[in-house]
């Protein structure tokens, strides 16, 4: 995969912050060495989260984002400072750039405030160091000229120690498998899928498994019995798409091992214990209970799409009970949840590991039980506990 075929979600986040004419444009362009964002002298010319993919050394792939003022006015402003705000929830590291004149305001103070509650890493750039000296100090200070772009490389390797380290990565499914291993992966091709190509967790999971040094067999849902019949060895773990989850049940031995990709990205993104212990509260809803689905990433819905059609059509028959659904999709994600008796969200594959873990935490800390498609199908058909023996410690409160 190259550098520009990384997707969103893998690459490292940076968020740049500041107050309006503080130099927030201009020093992303120095970083980057490109003219992403409009810059001019006219206080709050970004209005809205500006995104940018790219190589950035020697970080690697990264997403740049670029902010409006966090001190911008009136109701237009208060929206766009929501915006940013709402940026924090998803960078994995964040740049408070100021004046290096005017120092720290009031409005970086709780930027600051708000960077130790999300527990995002940041640095502070004193921009405009061409113009004196800093009224800012501090371990974390660096004193930057998007002009002359002094400190500009210092900048950029600060911020890659920030940065998780090769021997740090999180795996899928390679460290649960070993070399030589036979894994099948049950991948449906249907109308909501990607013309010409796998959806993403089926990408990222055949990856993960030729680099652990397994053999990956991917197979539609109907030949699977054909073809799991046709192997010479035994596999030693099948992985399903979550919609073909009961079938993939009721055609695999038990001899061998069963999960799925769905399953598998909840632990890859940090929600799969807070999902398993969520799922439970499937069988407490009530008549007129309000249930929130939602998915990360917006798409095209289809007549049979699995989160508008299949989940609430299996709610009704397992739970039995009259509910009162609620999507959402993309980047909305509705920060009280307190109206909601359960939250069922997408495997979050287009959403970087800190944003799943921020919604996983809105919802934990408004006691509002959360989980997943994945891990709430496998619970509606009753093989939960089947799907999770890959995971012991999490077998045994299912």
């Amino acid at each position: 995969m190259g550098l520009n075929d990384t997707p969103s979600a893998e690459r490292i986040h940076i968020g740049f912050f500041g107050r309006r004419n503080a130099g927030k444009s201009s020093l992303v362009n120095a970083v980057t060495g490109q003219e992403l964002a409009v810059v001019s002298d006219i206080k709050g010319t970004t209005t809205d989260p500006v995104y940018k993919a790219m190589e950035l050394l020697p970080l690697g792939p990264v997403m740049i984002v670029d902010t409006p003022g966090i001190d911008d006015e009136g109701e237009l402003g208060r929206l766009r400072v929501k915006k940013a705000i709402q940026v924090m929830n998803k960078v994995d590291i964040a740049v408070l750039v100021v004046d290096v004149a005017e120092g720290l305001g009031d409005t970086d103070r709780e930027l600051i405030d708000a960077f130790k509650k999300k527990a995002v890493p940041y640095i502070i750039a004193a921009n405009k160091s061409d113009l004196g000296p800093s009224a800012v100090a501090g371990d974390n200070v660096m004193a930057v000229s998007a002009l002359t772009g002094e400190g500009v490389r210092e900048l950029k390797e600060r911020l890659a120690v920030l940065v998780r380290t090769d021997e740090e990565k999180l795996h899928i499914v390679g460290d649960l498998i070993n070399p030589d291993d036979l894994v099948v992966l049950i991948t449906p091709i249907d109308s909501a899928a990607p013309k010409g190509r796998l959806i993403l967790p089926q990408q990222q999971t055949i990856r993960d498994v030729l680099e652990a040094g397994a053999a990956a067999v991917v197979v539609r849902e109907t030949e699977y019995r054909s073809v799991l019949g046709a192997l010479a060895k035994k596999p030693a773990l099948v992985i399903t798409d979550s919609q073909a989850f009961s079938l993939a049940a009721a055609q695999t031995p038990g001899s061998i091992k069963l999960t799925s990709f769905s399953i598998l990205m909840a632990r890859y993104k940090g929600l799969l214990d807070t999902a398993v212990r969520g799922a439970a509260a499937i069988d407490g809803l009530k008549d007129g209970d309000r249930v929130l689905i939602s998915e990360g990433c917006s798409h095209h819905r289809q007549c049979d799409d699995i989160g508008t059609v299949k989940i609430p059509r299996w709610l009704r028959e397992h739970t039995g009970k009259e509910l009162d659904l609620r999507f959402t999709s993309g980047r909305e994600f509705p920060e009280d949840l307190s109206p909601y008796a359960l939250v069922i969200h997408c495997g979050g594959c287009m959403l970087t590991e800190r944003e799943v873990k921020y919604r996983m935490k809105c919802a934990v800390d408004q006691n509002v039980p959360i989980t997943n498609y994945g891990v709430a199908i496998a619970y509606m058909h009753g093989i939960l506990k089947r799907s999770l023996e890959i995971f012991p410690d999490l077998w045994r409160i299912v």
